[in-house]
């Protein structure tokens, strides 16, 4: 009896401390509700857009609801190339950018696009999200770098046969980022600057001859109806980030922050990129098998040729802004092989 007197009266002070704040843990403010915009300029039927739905679900559930993405599509909050500005500015919390839009403004990151690196998408993306974050505090320091990551490798398509670097020359492409405009203009073609939404319209009206791109994006964008010859090589990558304005991560709790941190990862990167490389890589033998496509073998004696001289030139770049190109190309290179990602 006594014994069940004195649980009681314990039950009794613990509840009254309780209303009290005392001789109970604290409560856990519930931190206030937060919505990100995500613009990017990839129209919904692309596979990254259900993949950024899905981060975005994963964020609000590690936050219990309190950071909500909404998502911007096909370039309603700005366009393609200006997508790093948007989010320097605030124009949205969170962009897809491609760094290639705007050459010479990154040149360390450009170092991913040299010729015949990445054999995938998927592994490629940890890859360079690791190799990265050693570098991205200085090249782009107006934002936070959430990830990085690259799309499966692309190539030569075109209304005429590319098989060499002379058959470059006189020809009007339309590169996939600056790296392959170098490329172009080495080889003695002529670039022609279209982002991907516009590069249909450019082959169709004949202000281009051929273009660079992955395989199934090819379909996305309604250029296989514009292109019949495909070199076959996995010739180059465009690389990639989820850039996120300062402002609006300094302004999440200190749980967001870390849930946020959380989805900015390599192995998030990789997850990311996952059904767009599997996609990328089915396009290959669904564009080959349509009527009037013929893949075209390259020489790649002369690629490799070629290659080593816009390495060179890349050494140049980065010596520039103060990085040892050899040390970073060395790195990347190492990551590649650590996840099985290098082309060759």
């Amino acid at each position: 009896m006594t014994i069940t007197r004195h649980l009681l009266a314990c039950a009794a002070l613990l509840g009254l401390g309780a209303s009290f704040g005392l001789g109970a843990a604290p409560a856990v403010a519930q931190d206030k509700t937060v919505t990100l915009r995500l613009g990017h300029w990839l129209p919904p039927a692309h596979p990254l857009h259900p993949a950024w739905q899905e981060w975005g679900k994963s964020l609000e559930q590690a936050t219990n609801g309190t950071l909500k993405i909404q998502i911007f599509p096909a370039q309603q909050l700005g366009a393609a190339k200006d997508h790093y500005d948007m989010a320097r500015d605030g124009v949205a919390d969170l962009t897809y950018v491609n760094p290639g839009y705007t050459p010479g403004r990154f040149p360390v990151i450009a170092g991913s696009e040299l010729p015949f690196l990445f054999s995938n998408g998927k592994s490629g993306s940890a890859a360079i999200d690791a190799w990265y974050r050693k570098y991205a505090p200085k090249e782009m320091p107006d934002v936070k770098v959430c990830m990085a990551f690259v799309h499966d490798p692309g190539t030569f398509h075109g209304k005429v046969k590319i098989s060499k670097p002379d058959d470059v020359k006189g020809l009007k492409i339309r590169p996939g980022n600056a790296t392959v405009a170098r490329l172009v203009t080495m080889a003695g073609g002529t670039n022609i600057q279209v982002t991907a939404p516009e590069a249909r319209d450019a082959l169709e009206r004949g202000l281009a001859d051929a273009l660079t791109f992955p395989w199934d994006s090819l379909f996305i964008f309604g250029i296989d109806k514009a292109v019949k010859y495909h070199m076959d090589a996995p010739l180059y990558i465009s690389n990639f980030v989820l850039a996120m304005n300062k402002a609006a991560y300094e302004k999440l709790s200190a749980s967001q922050k870390k849930a946020m941190d959380e989805h900015c990862t390599s192995e998030w990167s990789e997850k990311v990129n996952t059904g767009w490389s599997d996609a990328e890589a089915a396009g290959k033998a669904k564009m080959l098998a349509l009527p009037g496509h013929e893949a075209v073998k390259p020489d790649m004696a002369a690629w490799n040729k070629l290659a080593e001289d816009m390495t060179k030139a890349w050494y140049e770049d980065v010596k520039k802004v103060g990085v040892n190109g050899e040390q970073a190309l060395s790195e990347l290179k190492a990551e590649l092989k650590k996840r099985n990602a290098a082309a060759f």
